[in-house]
């Protein structure tokens, strides 16, 4: 008992140090402004640096500025000119359709000035001569290939002599020579000579004959034969072949 109240406070026994207590917020108060002045200290360091490089950061503020303001005139300008282009391109079309539609018309036009100078030769070709009265021709004879396939056009003149002709009442018919796989057939339009309205003729002196024919687009076509029928009868009284131009 003894030797432990003389060894716990005896001149053995463990030194014990005093120490005052300080508040937590007084140790706050000490460090706080420390750490914002040391940060303080660093930002102004940054920014000392950086202007040393030769960055200020009002002038670039003002750049960047300046930059978006360029960015968004540019894109505003970029929008009006792509509207520009796409109405220059809506005017071109235009004028490109427009000028296709005229193009289209004068050629419509010269044809149809080719055609009146051929009928005006012929018919003063055909006045010098002198034909039997009543007589029944066929001229200017073409047979040619339409645009879409197994499509054909066919054009004829007839024309009946004399001065004091009758007029003439029938109808004609086409024979085609048709070349499909490989055989050589005939076909004809109308089947009968007198079933088809189209194909009815009345004329005194001429009649202009314009007539498409449709056969399979495998089908190869050759010639073609025209039969003209007086009305009532049951044979041509004139027959003329045509081949593909």
């Amino acid at each position: 008992m003894w030797r432990r109240v003389k060894r716990r406070f005896g001149i053995s026994a463990p030194r014990l140090a005093v120490r005052p207590h300080i508040p937590w917020y007084l140790r706050w108060s000490m460090t706080v402004p420390f750490l914002v002045a040391s940060l303080g200290l660093a930002w102004w360091a940054y920014g000392s640096g950086l202007e040393l490089a030769g960055f200020h950061r009002s002038e670039a503020q003002q750049e960047l500025a300046q930059l978006r303001e360029q960015v968004t005139s540019l894109s505003t300008e970029n929008t009006q000119l792509h509207d520009q282009v796409a109405q220059y391109e809506r005017q071109i079309q235009i004028e490109q359709a427009s000028n296709q539609e005229v193009s289209r018309q004068l050629k419509v036009q010269a044809d149809e000035n080719v055609g009146l100078q051929e009928d005006l030769a012929f018919f003063q070709n055909l006045t010098a001569t002198h034909g039997k009265e009543g007589e029944l021709g066929v001229h200017r004879l073409r047979l040619e290939h339409d645009q879409m396939p197994g499509e054909y056009h066919l054009r004829m003149l007839l024309v009946r002599g004399g001065q004091r002709a009758k007029e003439f009442v029938g109808s004609y018919q086409l024979v085609a020579t048709v070349l499909e796989n490989g055989q050589r057939t005939t076909r004809m339009f109308p089947q009968e000579a007198s079933g088809n309205a189209q194909f009815q003729l009345g004329f005194k002196y001429y009649q202009r004959i314009e007539q498409s024919i449709q056969l399979p687009p495998d089908a190869q076509l050759e010639s073609v034969q025209v039969r003209i029928f007086e009305q009532g009868a049951r044979e041509p009284k004139v027959r003329q072949s045509v081949n593909l131009s």
